[in-house]
């Protein structure tokens, strides 16, 4: 039983649900990205490129029995990939040094009382 307790201790703690839903995210994410890559970016720019090589669409693009197309694809893919996380990191980057940041705002002059005025004095008339 201590076993299946230990499992469930692992399996409930925060990192492993939270890597959890990261994986469930990125593979949506890379979805969107092959969509993107395949429905938008080939047709609209790679057209003429496409149309130069004599090929319809970007998997037929070979070189005897090496399928380059579908690399070019994948490399598009991680390419706008690193692109949307790099933006990401800095906009989380750039959030953070304003929270760790302090109030730039230059301190007045220190405003003392009475009693802290006497005894500066004192002091002042004790050291001559």
């Amino acid at each position: 039983m201590a076993f299946i307790k230990d499992f469930k201790d692992f399996a409930l703690k925060g990192n492993v649900v939270e890597l959890a839903i990261a994986v469930i995210i990125g593979a949506a994410f890379g979805a969107i990205v092959s969509s993107m890559v395949q429905d938008i970016i080939t047709p609209l720019l790679l057209t003429p490129a496409l149309e130069a090589a004599g090929v319809k669409d970007l998997d037929q693009l070979t070189w005897g029995a090496v399928k380059y197309g579908n690399f070019l694809a994948a490399v598009l893919k991680f390419l706008i990939i690193a692109l949307v996380l790099f933006i990401l990191i800095q906009a989380l980057s750039k959030l953070k040094r304003k929270k760790e940041d302090p109030v730039t705002t230059t301190p007045s002059a220190p405003e003392f009382t009475l009693q802290e005025k006497l005894l500066m004095e004192i002091r002042d008339s004790l050291k001559k």
